[in-house]
């Protein structure tokens, strides 16, 4: 039997090709997620930094000043501080609720970024239902923060955990309320088609000003999502000691402030995605293309300015977010449950109603 070598060769060099080709397609697909995640850890830097600024401002203080300049490294400082301080376990806790809670909380979070479009075309998932999939998403980390609070055998923990479930829900409920009406006002749940429907007369097409009540509530409900006074009654310090954090401490403690952090950006986000008009120039009846007399072989240049723009939009919100923190005093829980069950649940109930029934005779 005669073996034709040359034959053979030929099948394995085209095999080890195929093999490099699926390779190569698999890291490419993971090129985009770690560019995501390489973003989102740079903003959560920035926002930290700019938190302690704008709160040392409203102080009157000076705020971070010595960890590079202007204090900009402070945050990875103290996130390198965390990582190699000691994970300590309670004695009675349960050991893997106390374990994947954090992580829970970090992960759900994460995965909301898929369906913002920061830019034209620049969006990691384009989904139909994508603002659904955010909040089905979003509801999974407070569960996250129970298991935390249930498995560190603690009191003032269990405390906290209970209470973040219950303000998740109450405030989930509007929050969802209003993204129904904007959905009816673009005929899509999709985050790209939101976008581009407020595109079509600039600044005034901006759904900030067809639902004004809409946006009140749906930042006030961001805001109690992200446990940000004066809604942090899961970690009121006076009353539950650290709440659901009492007994962390390390890189677990840790990923508690990042979940915080990721969770005020991607709300950020979304206020700008469903209200502001998102990556848009919004200068009425002039877009970027027309301004700048560019092409579709300037793409990459488009994308950076939708990119410029939607951050501008966002860190806008994320300075009302934490002005507001360093302004208003914490609520009581009966105030907070009272605020979201009989003032916003209905206010955004008839905001709905209002939306549907002009919509119906727009028809």
């Amino acid at each position: 039997m005669i073996i034709n070598t040359t034959g053979v060769q030929a099948i394995n060099s085209f095999s080890i090709l195929e093999s490099l080709k699926e390779v190569y397609g698999t890291l490419w697909i993971l090129v985009p997620i770690l560019i995501l995640i390489l973003g989102i850890t740079i903003g959560v830097l920035v926002i930290v930094w700019l938190e302690r600024e704008i709160s040392a401002g409203i102080q009157q203080r000076i705020g971070p000043e010595y960890a590079g300049p202007l204090g900009i490294l402070q945050a990875l400082a103290d996130g390198t501080k965390l990582l190699f301080k000691e994970n300590l376990l309670p004695a009675r806790g349960d050991g893997g609720l106390f374990s994947l809670g954090p992580s829970i909380a970090v992960i759900s979070i994460l995965l909301s970024y898929s369906v913002i479009p920061f830019s034209y075309r620049l969006i990691l998932v384009d989904l139909s239902n994508g603002v659904f999939l955010w909040i089905a998403i979003s509801s999974i980390a407070p569960i996250g923060l129970l298991m935390s609070g249930y498995g560190s055998n603690n009191k003032y923990s269990f405390l906290g955990g209970l209470r973040a479930a219950a303000q998740s829900i109450s405030y989930e409920i509007p929050l969802t309320l209003c993204v129904l009406a904007i959905s009816l006002l673009s005929n899509s749940l999709s985050t790209v088609d939101i976008v581009e429907t407020q595109s079509k007369y600039g600044f005034w097409g901006w759904n900030l000003w067809r639902q004004p009540i809409g946006f009140l509530i749906f930042l006030i409900s961001s805001l109690a999502e992200c446990e940000r006074l004066p809604f942090d009654l899961p970690e009121a310090e006076e009353e539950l000691v650290a709440g659901y954090q009492t007994e962390y401490s390390g890189i677990k403690f840790g990923l508690f402030y990042v979940a915080s952090y990721l969770n005020l950006l991607v709300s950020s986000l979304f206020v700008t995605v469903l209200y502001l008009g998102g990556w848009n120039f919004s200068i009425p009846y002039i877009f970027v293309p027309d301004l700048f007399e560019l092409n579709a072989r300037d793409g990459v240049f488009v994308a950076a300015i939708g990119i410029f723009i939607t951050l501008a939009k966002t860190f806008l919100v994320l300075f009302i977010s934490i002005t507001t923190r360093w302004t208003l005093p914490r609520l009581r829980m009966d105030q907070l449950l009272n605020l979201g069950w009989k003032f916003l649940l209905p206010i955004s109930l008839g905001n709905l109603l209002l939306t549907t029934s002009s919509q119906l005779l727009s028809l």
